[in-house]
């Protein structure tokens, strides 16, 4: 983020440089009101990041993190993955800080969401390829082996009232938020699924959760339910436990 700050900030000194060897000629001003305009320009990129930066590592709700995370999925990530190829970084190890980045704004922001309007979105691959009982459009229809990691994923969901769905690719995803409308998802997949996800769904507010793939991608996939359990501690507006006084 801060190298990428950096090239923004050198690309807005070119876009004045340039041009201000003969903005004189037009107006003896103008260079010197272009060069304000391009310091004005290059502090909002810096207090920017900064405030991104601040954000993250707090975890709390600094200034305009709502419309920083639009900043950071729409904008900010594009640039981000081009100045990555050109560096020649790992494409899944700038995703996993992309996702790491939305979800500590998505939680700053303290969102308090009912269980009932919170979504669980799952790949098909959490489940045994080989299991003769498919769960995609109907999680209840796990009998509770415990060979995958179904069986703990639907215990949280009725722990919490929450709907759990398993989506066997992005459409399919998207038809599910759509009908099911839910003010917050969490999502489990790949760096590459989260990602695209994150950003078609915004503004909706995402958490995403990587799977772990010790078999390959898209088979036999991993997810530690214990991370999904605390996240969801952190969004879920939950009943307040019963007093025992008389």
């Amino acid at each position: 983020m801060g190298l990428t700050c950096i090239v923004l900030v050198g690309l807005i000194f070119l876009a004045w440089w340039i041009p201000s060897r003969g903005l004189a000629n037009i107006h003896p001003d103008l260079p010197r009101i272009v060069g304000l305009v391009v310091l004005a320009l290059s502090g909002t990129a810096i207090l920017g990041t900064g405030l991104l930066v601040l954000t993250t590592a707090l975890g709390k709700d600094i200034f305009f993190t709502r419309f920083m995370r639009l900043v950071v999925i729409k904008f900010l990530l594009p640039v981000i993955e081009f100045v990555g190829r050109i560096l020649g970084l790992d494409k899944d190890r700038i995703r996993q800080s992309f996702i790491a980045m939305n979800n500590s704004l998505v939680i700053s922001q303290r969102y308090k969401v009912r269980p009932d309007r919170v979504l669980i979105l799952l790949p098909h691959c959490i489940q045994l390829f080989d299991c003769e009982i498919k769960v995609t459009g109907d999680v209840n229809k796990c009998v509770m082996c415990g060979r995958c990691d179904i069986k703990g994923l639907v215990e949280i969901g009725r722990k919490y009232g929450i709907d759990i769905s398993v989506a066997t690719g992005g459409t399919l995803a998207r038809k599910v938020i759509v009908e099911k409308r839910p003010k917050l998802v969490l999502a489990v997949a790949c760096e590459r699924d989260l990602t695209s996800g994150i950003k078609d769904c915004y503004p909706l507010p995402v958490i995403g959760i990587l799977n772990l793939r010790p078999y390959g991608p898209c088979f036999n996939t991993v997810v530690d339910a214990a991370a999904i359990d605390d996240a969801l501690q952190q969004v879920l507006e939950l009943p307040a436990p019963a007093s025992n006084n008389p």
